[in-house]
């Protein structure tokens, strides 16, 4: 099939490069948001999926909205069978859906409808999902609603964090992905509606919400941690000043110690929490370079009346 292929983030880049690899399919060109600024120069760059799309030597259309009349009728001209979806990070109105004969087909990492919205990775995390996974799912005006084509399951591991599940799930949905631009050319494969029970969402996590109560169980630090790594990073305050922290481990056997309390030893930096201790992995004060916890710690020195909050 002639494809258009939108996206934006690394999570795209494995689909694109299944598509792209594909015998069976021609990527004639890709939709992404806008070049923006990025690092810590803040320079502005092209996407990652432009990047790869412009290596391919594939046009690249970067509307500044989907609805843009230019890029409606840019779309048309080209006119693709498909526009399978990754990532994109825009909503389509139901002028560009409708351009395609077989719509825009999106690859979502959920098992829907559970976790509709722009976070369900993190949310199956934090929430302690024990199984997650990623649908491909016919695109309509509600959200991420859509009847879906095809689904692939992940189980989610104590230690994972939402940007190592995520990882995984971009390559096991890029084939998914794959699989059902093949059954949809073959007429092998048709969509079937959501179910009206289960339905949840996954709202986008922002930096007020990766703030942690340390009052509230080490579960529920534990997971909060992992669901905000890379991003937006949870976060806690010391002596007034912010600190993100990498994931932890929690510490059942540990001594009790009160809510934000910390234990500093020559091995183990542990903090208190509702229940059980917690043992932090690394530590990035605010200004400053990504330490673990131990050389954290032995920079602050923390005293008994010290807490984290």
């Amino acid at each position: 099939m002639r494809l258009v292929f939108a996206g934006t983030p690394d999570t795209a880049l494995p689909s694109l490069r299944a598509l792209l690899d594909s015998p069976r399919h021609d990527v004639v060109a890709v939709v992404t948001r806008p070049d923006a600024p990025s690092g810590r120069g803040r320079k502005v760059h092209p996407s990652p999926v432009a990047e790869l799309a412009e290596e391919a030597g594939i046009e690249v259309l970067r509307p500044p909205k989907a609805g843009d009349p230019a890029f409606l009728e840019r779309l048309r001209r080209i006119g693709p069978d498909a526009c399978p979806v990754v990532a994109y990070g825009a909503l389509l109105p139901q002028s560009a859906l409708d351009v395609p004969r077989h719509g825009w087909i999106n690859l979502h990492f959920s098992i829907l409808p559970a976790w509709r919205g722009a976070a369900p990775v993190q949310h199956a995390v934090l929430h302690g999902d024990e199984i997650t996974g990623a649908s491909t799912f016919q695109i309509v005006k509600e959200l991420d609603a859509g009847p879906v084509y095809g689904v692939v399951t992940e189980k989610i591991r104590a230690t994972d964090t939402s940007g190592g599940l995520l990882a995984r799930l971009a390559e096991s949905g890029a084939e998914l992905l794959a699989a059902t631009l093949d059954g949809i050319e073959d007429g092998t494969l048709a969509a079937r509606p959501q179910p009206a029970e289960g339905v949840s969402l996954a709202p986008k996590i922002n930096v007020e919400d990766a703030r942690i109560d340390w009052t509230a169980p080490a579960m529920r630090a534990d997971r909060l941690i992992r669901a905000c790594t890379p991003a937006p990073g949870a976060w806690t305050e010391f002596r007034g000043q912010r600190i993100k922290l990498g994931p932890v481990r929690p510490a059942p056997d540990a001594p009790a110690l009160a809510p934000g309390r910390i234990s500093a030893a020559k091995d183990s930096v542990l903090v208190g929490t509702a229940t059980h201790p917690v043992e932090l992995g690394e530590v990035q004060p605010q200004g400053k370079r990504l330490m673990t916890a131990g050389e954290w710690a032995r920079g602050v020195r923390p005293t008994d009346e010290d807490r984290l909050v």
